[in-house]
């Protein structure tokens, strides 16, 4: 992996998880921990990061996690649309899980009106974006917090959906490759979406079109892990094509 290349994934993974140590990430990209510090140095002084003892944490975290506030506000506009979308799945009476992220999180804004809806989530700012409408039965995980997702994660989220039995998921992701499947910078993370899945009849992916043809950190599965991928009507030609000749089934957002 050359240098630029590793230096974004490793600020994928501090965006994702909030903080990394200098050990962790050489053994992960499989450099020397000087490289490493090298590379923190480098993100450090475009603006990215702060750098500590040992590793480095994310800039501006602190006052976003005060905020309540989502660091990934990138493609807003599509994620409105893609939330649009996904509401037309939703229907009184249905246990659902809405995942942390962007895109999620803008379909929580938009419930309203519904009649004993169960919400799952390991989001907290989706449980306070829901958690004081009548109607609306709000159920958190539990786990380890991690801070620009201001989600709950980790073994612990995970064992939460052991034995449950849900309607549908609503699914957020880093990145839809062939090849690569699911992927995620965070890989606390998968182990809770891998347990979403098992415990849901129904998997909606929510992901605007820049998400397609990008690859990130850590592989969740192949894409026969969803049912419906709800997208934007950004969506390249290439990856529509793709995507049909996969037997992917797709819906698009106006």
């Amino acid at each position: 992996m050359l240098s630029n290349q590793r230096r974004e994934k490793i600020l994928e993974l501090i965006r994702e998880d909030g903080h990394a140590k200098v050990l962790d990430l050489s053994e992960i990209f499989n450099v020397t921990e000087v490289t490493v510090r090298h590379d923190l140095e480098f993100l450090e002084n475009k603006g990215f990061i702060n750098r500590e003892h040992g590793g480095a944490y994310l800039k501006n975290m602190d006052m976003s996690v005060r905020n309540f506030k989502l660091l990934n506000q990138e493609n807003l506009n599509e994620k409105v649309a893609i939330a649009q979308k996904a509401l037309e799945y939703i229907h009184d009476g249905d246990t659902i899980i809405l995942d942390s992220g962007s895109t999620t999180s803008e379909i929580a804004k938009l419930i309203t009106g519904f009649s004993n809806l169960t919400v799952i989530t390991n989001a907290l700012n989706i449980a306070l974006i829901l958690g004081a409408q009548s109607g609306i039965n709000i159920n958190v995980t539990g786990g380890e917090f991690k801070a620009p997702t201001l989600s709950l994660t980790g073994q612990k989220a995970a064992d939460y959906f052991q034995n449950l039995h849900v309607d549908k998921l609503f699914l957020a992701t880093a990145g839809i490759t062939l090849k690569a499947g699911l992927t995620y910078p965070g890989i606390s993370d998968i182990v809770v979406k891998r347990a979403m899945i098992e415990s849901s009849n129904e998997v909606y992916l929510v992901a605007d079109s820049t998400k397609l043809g990008k690859s990130s950190f850590a592989s969740l599965g192949p894409l026969s892990l969803i049912d419906y991928l709800i997208t934007d009507s950004k969506i390249k030609q290439t990856d529509i094509e793709w995507l049909k000749t996969y037997d992917v089934k797709f819906i698009i957002a106006d």
